[in-house]
């Protein structure tokens, strides 16, 4: 059996089919910072979890759920992009 995609389908590679690959590399790189800073200030693990949890996760959950299916990166490339041109956005 032969499946024909369309030329205008948009197949992207993920890992186990949620989430794409830059946008696992930014969460990796991001829990190990995460990690690595909480594991310095504090010395029980309970506050280690309590805080990386309440870091991470929500920066986990958004690059899973996203913004309409789009790439973290990208949202966070367009929020600095405004916060340092403000202008462009207010005159459009």
């Amino acid at each position: 059996m032969k499946y024909i995609f369309p030329t205008n389908y948009n197949f992207k590679n993920k890992i186990l089919g949620i989430i794409d690959y830059p946008t696992m590399i930014f969460n990796i790189i991001f829990f190990l910072i995460v990690f690595f800073i909480f594991n310095t200030i504090f010395k029980s693990l309970n506050l280690k979890i309590i805080f990386i949890v309440i870091f991470y996760f929500p920066i986990f959950l958004f690059s899973i759920i996203g913004f309409n299916h789009e790439n973290i990166l990208y949202c966070l490339f367009y929020i600095i992009k405004y916060f340092i041109k403000p202008k462009i956005y207010l005159y459009k």
